[in-house]
């Protein structure tokens, strides 16, 4: 079945539903089939507003006033019989729109591409295998699998929910999470029933907000609840960064300025003697040169070109305007769990009964054997020992599976390997491995000792999982496992060395100190408790069942820390940043790993949840500033260390997995978002999304873009710089009486071979050695700071002088050869803007970068020169332009004149970096306080 005639889903039962799909309840549809649906009806995806299409933005090109106004003085040109002045200004003003037209095509495929790689994915059954797909490829008929935190990917028929919520305010306005179920509505109440009150449906949009389920798939994209309003979810426009609408600002007053000049000089030239139409014609062309109106596309393409970088790097941005911010970072707060280590579990120790067990083997394959005092011993020979494992064998929803590969060798003898990989939660697939090693490497026979009927999900709040199982003799049991503090206030016996005790304070408080032990050694620690359950109905609620608990024991595991955190946080402190780790696992065990990875350097700098509940704000926002572990907290923690931060003047950086980091996500000024492990809801809320869940990625990330911000800085002062002398050779010449320096079409020829292609390679340089040794920037800083606008004005002036004095100096040689002192006058503004780039790489000097470095820069310059070498002395262009041959005299003094501001500026740029690199050098690190 390919479309869904029936759209009354709700009074159907789940099997009349799975039927009528032409679906399996167990099995879902094959890989073929789900195939074949897809090209029949197309991706499930929302119609998305529509596109400008490619004309549009080519015409776009030429609706800048001042180029209607150019195009105007043309035509006017070409009546009078300037014919060749005219088609070659003409076919300039084209080429410049084409160039345009490919920028902002281009910005628009890089942040399309974006959008795609942060799409959604959904847990599907096909052909009776769960795998993770796009979201984009479900089809009618598809089984999905639902959990707290998950964006529901289309609309489904649930068939079964456990505990599900599901918030639909994106649909009903509501935002109290819904609580599902599977049982169908009657077909007399079919026709009244708003979205809110179909209770077995789950909506494309809506999000999980508790409790697990899985529904079929009844319809995608434009055919679901949310696609029948989803025109109204297309209206927003792309927002524009903080920075593109600072440049905006900026180019309107950069407008203004460069009209009245190009009035003045218009004037000017009249007064002088100059015929008022070419004065015009000049005056345009400057003004169309000199207004750098492409700034903003060619920074949206410096953005999504350094996005592209950062995603090579591992890092998906989510929302272009955190590219600017990440650069102003002064605070990474980090989790723990897969972020600063490698996210796999390996159970290594077991506690039960003041005894303990170590576990060899490592990693996911169930190879390995249980030692009790070196001596190997079996769990089935140990009551206690066999019911821990058994707890956390059957009370966890992760999978083990094994993958085998065949390689053949140069002899062609085959070899077999098996990869064994955990399919959900990291901390339950070394449970289930310790099971399977319990029971001899077997990963099935555990399937057989029962069958699940309730779960309680784990939440941060309770800090334990519970199911309801029915053993094979009839008798239900709550099987219970989770943080071993939760755990040992919620029971009241223990199993100890095999009898059932009461829970004294003193066993209490053994089991406490062994917990610490274990902590100590940077084990994560689990307990685990079971009660039989004596006037079980199924279906009556058992959150209230998880109390009067039988403890039974400990099992400590081991996350080693990825080998790339202690160079990336060394890295982090000598740029300024303050490295925090945030984790809900034990004190003890948050205070190894972090002397593990360099975090801490002294005492004193773990604070605990309950530490911080008795904190008010501003005690807090006070610690915030010393404290680099934060250790047992909650996500309502987290929200309140991020305000802490904040108040006390960083930009803080926040990861997140959950479904309850969103709001600390939300809040923080650079939310991150785990690729692998986050879920819908964190991602939605996050602007960064980490592909590998690695702390590294998040520094990469900022290096990446403080470069890309320091390299907007590099064009914008390029551009300008070079605007302000082709603007100040003119108004000076004007001034001074002279003849025109420059005629129309090579002010326009010299805007087209400067501004594109060298603009555009300093968008991808390099970063200076230095990036990651600067304090973070001051996020309300000015694009002009730190000197930038004296570059631009210093260098634009000297540029302009020069290339002035060359054109008097050629001129005053041979007053009547006009035009070899404009081709003098053309070449050296040129030559002087396309030196005068590599002087824009450094934030210091020219002399401080390897000049060949940037291959795409060098490239750029010298097909610069090519074309402006071929409208000199190609005899068929010297006409167009108003160009002649020049002698090896006149290159000199071309070089020189074009080489002057460069030189000037790097032999300054050396005296006065060395002031400022011995400062930077004697900037204190970063103070780590004890606490009082």
């Amino acid at each position: 079945m390919d479309t869904q005639p029936i759209r009354k889903w709700y009074t159907l039962a789940a099997a009349d539903v799975t039927e009528a799909l032409h679906s399996d309840a167990a099995q879902g549809l094959t890989q073929q089939e789900a195939e074949r649906r897809l090209a029949k009806q197309g991706a499930n995806q929302l119609a998305e507003q529509k596109r400008k299409p490619l004309y549009s933005v080519f015409v776009d090109q030429f609706k800048d006033f001042m180029v209607l106004i150019l195009f105007i003085a043309t035509l006017i040109s070409y009546f009078l019989g300037e014919y060749l002045d005219a088609i070659a200004i003409i076919a300039i003003i084209l080429i410049n729109g084409i160039l345009g037209f490919i920028q902002e095509a281009k910005a628009e495929r890089s942040l399309q591409a974006l959008k795609e790689l942060a799409s959604p994915m959904a847990r599907v059954i096909r052909g009776g295998h769960i795998s993770m797909i796009p979201a984009s490829r479900l089809v009618p008929g598809d089984l999905v699998q639902l959990e707290a935190g998950d964006r529901i990917p289309a609309d489904l028929r649930l068939l079964s929910a456990n505990r599900l919520e599901v918030e639909e305010s994106a649909l009903t306005g509501e935002s109290v999470p819904v609580g599902k179920n599977v049982k169908r509505l009657e077909t007399a109440q079919a026709s009244t029933v708003p979205l809110g009150d179909q209770k077995n449906l789950a909506f494309m949009g809506t999000m999980v907000t508790g409790g697990t389920g899985s529904g079929i798939v009844v319809a995608t994209g434009m055919s679901t609840e949310i696609g029948k309003i989803a025109h109204l979810m297309n209206t927003a426009e792309e927002a524009e960064t903080p920075l593109q609408l600072r440049l905006e600002q900026m180019g309107k007053i950069l407008v203004v300025v460069a009209l009245l000049l190009t009035i003045v000089v218009i004037a000017a030239g009249v007064w002088h003697g100059h015929e008022l139409f070419t004065m015009f014609l000049a005056g345009v062309s400057l003004a169309v040169a000199a207004i750098p109106e492409g700034l903003p596309a060619i920074v949206t393409v410096a953005l999504a070109l350094g996005v592209q970088r950062m995603i090579r790097r591992n890092a998906i941005v989510r929302k272009l305007p955190s590219v600017e911010t990440l650069g102003c970072a002064s605070v990474i707060c980090s989790d723990k769990t897969g972020t600063l280590t490698q996210n796999k579990m390996t159970v290594t120790q077991v506690w039960h009964s003041d005894s303990t067990y170590e576990v060899s083997g490592s990693g996911y394959a169930p190879e390995g054997a249980f030692h009790y005092l070196g001596k190997m011993v079996s769990p089935a020979r140990d009551g206690a020992l066999s019911q821990m494992i058994r707890i956390a064998d059957r009370c966890n929803n992760a999978r083990l599976t094994c993958e085998e590969q065949s390689t053949r060798n140069l002899l062609g003898m085959g070899k077999t390997s098996r990869f064994w990989q955990v399919v959900g939660d990291p901390t339950e697939g070394a449970l289930k491995v310790l099971a399977a090693k319990a029971l001899g490497g077997n990963t099935e026979r555990s399937n057989q000792q029962g069958q699940r009927v309730e779960e309680l999900p784990f939440d941060s709040d309770r800090k334990m999982m519970s199911i309801v199982e029915k053993g094979t003799d009839g008798v239900y049991s709550l099987l219970t496992k989770g943080a071993a503090e939760a755990m040992l206030a919620r029971s009241t016996h223990i199993l100890w060395k095999g009898e059932l005790t009461p829970l004294s304070a003193t066993l209490r408080h053994q089991v406490l100190e062994q917990t610490e032990r274990m902590a100590g050694k940077a084990l994560r620690v689990l307990g685990f408790a079971y009660k039989t359950l004596q006037g079980y109905r199924p279906g009556q609620p058992i959150g209230s069942l998880e109390n009067n608990l039988v403890f039974v024991g400990l099992a400590g595991m081991i996350d080693p820390p990825r080998e790339e955190v202690r160079p990336a946080i060394n890295l982090c402190h000598q740029a300024g940043i303050k490295t925090v780790m945030i984790t809900g696992d034990h004190k003890v065990t948050a205070e190894a790993i972090a002397r593990q990875i360099g975090l801490t350097r002294g005492y004193g700098e773990v604070l605990e949840g309950r530490e911080l509940d008795n904190m008010s704000d501003e005690q807090l926002a006070e610690y915030a500033e010393r404290v680099t572990v934060y250790a047992r907290v909650s996500p309502e923690h987290k929200l309140r260390i991020v305000r802490a931060l904040q108040s006390q003047g960083h930009v803080v950086a926040m990861t997140g997995d959950g479904v309850n980091d969103a709001p600390a996500i939300k809040t923080s000024d650079i939310g991150i978002a785990m690729g692998i492990t986050g879920t819908d809801v964190t991602k939605e809320a996050a602007d960064l999304v980490l592909r590998d869940d690695n702390f590294a990625t998040i520094v990469a990330a900022v290096e990446e873009g403080r470069n890309i911000y320091d390299n907007i800085r590099k064009f914008i002062r390029y551009l300008l710089a070079s605007n302000v002398g082709e603007i100040l050779v003119m108004f000076f010449a004007m001034l001074l009486g002279l003849p025109l320096p420059l005629v129309p079409i090579q002010i326009l020829w010299v805007n087209l071979v400067t501004d594109g292609l060298p603009a555009m390679a300093l968008g991808v340089d390099q970063a200076e050695k230095d990036t990651m040794y600067q304090k973070p920037r001051n996020k309300a800083e000015n694009i002009f700071s730190r000197g930038l606008g004296w570059k631009i004005v210093s260098r634009g002036f000297l540029i302009g002088a020069m290339t002035l004095l060359a054109f008097w100096l050629t001129l005053k040689e041979n007053p009547n050869d006009l035009v070899h002192a404009q081709t003098v006058a053309f070449v050296t503004l040129v030559m002087a803007q396309l030196i005068h780039v590599f002087d824009c790489r450094s934030q210091y000097s020219v002399f401080h970068r390897n000049v060949f470095e940037n291959k795409y820069l060098v490239w750029a310059v010298l097909s610069s020169i090519v074309l402006v070498i071929g409208v000199v002395y190609m005899d068929a262009l010297q006409p167009i332009f108003k160009t002649t041959d020049l002698n090896l005299r006149d290159w000199a003094l071309i070089l020189v004149a074009a080489g002057v501001p460069t030189f000037v500026a790097g032999i300054g740029g050396v005296l006065t970096s060395g002031r400022q690199r011995t400062s930077k050098e004697k900037r204190p690190a970063m103070r780590t306080v004890r606490p009082d």
